[in-house]
């Protein structure tokens, strides 16, 4: 899977966060990593070119008063056209992948009912979604990521697994995928052989316990 990175932020040399994220990206080799702000004016053909070429898309940027920088929109505006990523028939993104990587500086618990900030991340992203279906695309859950500044070296570590699996699994959420992605990574290297064949084989034994779980599930319902 072709993964491209959008990047919106108009600082980044400064942002510890995107430059934790850009090195957390640079061994992955179908992963491209595109800082718009960088390439202004942009080069329309060539950035729809980047597009059709990937399988999925990822808008990454902190939050700027509740919002995306000015490079995203404008992007948006001068990029994604008619006839480009919809026509009168429907969106000409289907079968690529939308997901979001958005950072801000207070804790998750300020976004929610009755938080300091009151409102959701998923309300803030809410236009995100209908770019998504306007254009065909599959989108995915957002990849939040709360006061990186804050965060201890094991957080840190979480985080470059959830980022890179974001960037390359179909289904980033699902736990098979997930631990399919740790076992690959452990027989890449001889010394953690060993733990991965013993994590592929509980693996499957997971596998088999939820197949049986579904079937006696299954068998209560007739």
């Amino acid at each position: 899977m072709k993964t491209l990175v959008v990047v919106s932020h108009p600082n980044i040399e400064k942002s510890d966060t995107q430059q934790f994220l850009k090195a957390s990206a640079a061994s992955l080799s179908q992963v491209v990593w595109h800082h718009l702000d960088a390439n202004l004016p942009f080069d329309v053909a060539a950035e729809q070119q980047m597009i059709q070429k990937a399988d999925r898309i990822i808008f990454q940027f902190p939050l700027y008063w509740y919002m995306a920088p000015a490079s995203l929109h404008q992007w948006l505006t001068e990029v994604w056209v008619k006839q480009f990523v919809y026509n009168a028939h429907g969106g000409l993104l289907t079968g690529k992948s939308l997901g979001i990587v958005v950072s801000f500086s207070q804790p998750e618990s300020a976004y929610q009912l009755g938080g300091r900030v009151g409102f959701s991340v998923s309300q803030f992203l809410a236009p995100y979604a209908a770019l998504a279906e306007k254009t065909g695309l599959e989108l995915l859950a957002p990849l939040t990521i709360a006061r990186f500044a804050n965060q201890n070296d094991t957080e840190h570590q979480q985080l470059l697994i959830r980022y890179q699996q974001y960037l390359t699994l179909t289904h980033p959420d699902n736990a098979e995928e997930q631990a399919q992605w740790f076992i690959d990574r452990l027989q890449a290297d001889p010394d953690t052989k060993i733990m991965a064949d013993e994590l592929a084989a509980q693996t499957d034994e997971i596998g088999r316990l939820r197949l049986t779980l579904h079937e006696l599930k299954a068998g209560e319902s007739e």
